[in-house]
């Protein structure tokens, strides 16, 4: 499965409940304020560090540039654009939004 995070881990609790729940195997991906959970020295980090080491997470690239943080990424986050968006779609034909 692969689990959408769209809000900042500083204004909701959705990166939390995905993390809790999503099984080893799936995938997350960070997008719009999702983004800012893959920064270093935020205190998301070790959430994110953790989640590297069962998740495949992968942020993508436009909105970090679009933040000024793309080069602040956690080790083991895989950026993405646009067409990795639409390709972790097809790998994962099932998703789940996290808003």
């Amino acid at each position: 499965m692969l689990h959408i995070v769209h809000k900042s881990p500083f204004q909701t609790s959705a990166l939390a409940s995905c993390l809790r729940l999503a099984q080893a195997g799936s995938a997350l991906l960070l997008i719009e304020d999702g983004v800012y959970a893959a920064t270093t020295g935020s205190a998301a980090e070790p959430r994110m560090r953790e989640a590297c080491g069962r998740l495949k997470v992968y942020a993508l690239k436009p909105d970090l540039d679009a933040r000024g943080v793309a080069a602040k990424v956690v080790e083991g986050v895989t950026l993405v654009d646009y067409a990795g968006f639409v390709d972790l779609a097809v790998q994962y034909p099932t998703s789940q939004s996290w808003l």
